[in-house]
């Protein structure tokens, strides 16, 4: 693995490799079997496989131990990250009560948001706290990534109080494309968009099904 440099493409597959192998109960697993119960291309898959782990074998497949430990140190599971959400809305506090965030971890810090009131609505330890606290918290804390989920009007506002925060990783949770510094990385996970994107894609299926 050292040395190598894995596609987007590439990165956005291994979580999904990761949470099927940790669901089997087997000692070996193949890249057929994987892509088989994904709905992948098998060529793909043993591609990707291969990229971090060289533990396989033709026709007899990967050690499911050994390819669980490789997936887990290229996506840096073992090694906790720190995140806070921006924005206690109805959508930040959905993230918040979401308990899957360490298995792949992630360590959700702080919510921050306008409206310090919003305290008692939120279900957890999980402090809240001021937009304006953002900067000093993130620095003292070392706090590179968060996730923005507030309304599609605050976005932007919000967005450039993530940069100025040190923030430079960012999960984009609104349907608003923000603008940011090229040093900042965005991933857009916009649930109406994605929707929109799969309606397109049933579409153009039956679309081709007609002709």
């Amino acid at each position: 693995m050292k040395g190598k440099t894995l596609s987007k493409a590439t990165l956005s597959r291994l979580p999904l490799y990761l949470q099927f192998v940790r669901a089997v109960q087997t000692e070996r697993i193949s890249s057929a079997v994987i892509a088989r119960k994904l709905g992948l291309g098998e060529v793909q898959v043993r591609k990707d496989l291969a990229s971090v782990c060289t533990a396989g074998s033709p026709k007899v497949g990967y050690p499911a131990s050994q390819l669980l430990e490789d997936l887990e140190k290229v996506l840096g599971i073992r090694q906790s990250e720190k995140v806070v959400i921006v924005g206690a809305g109805k959508l930040g506090q959905a993230l918040l009560e979401y308990d899957g965030f360490r298995d792949l971890g992630f360590e959700i810090m702080a919510v921050f948001d306008q409206d310090s009131g919003l305290q008692n609505e939120i279900r957890t330890s999980i402090p809240l706290m001021a937009m304006r606290e953002m900067p000093s918290y993130c620095q003292m804390n070392g706090i590179s990534m968060g996730i923005l989920a507030v309304s599609s009007g605050n976005a932007q506002a919000a967005a450039d109080q993530m940069a100025d925060s040190g923030i430079k990783a960012m999960l984009n949770c609104t349907s608003c494309r923000v603008q940011v510094p090229e040093t900042m990385m965005v991933y857009q996970n916009s649930i109406p968009l994605s929707l929109a994107y799969l309606k397109a894609m049933a579409y153009s299926s039956n679309q081709m099904e007609e002709d």
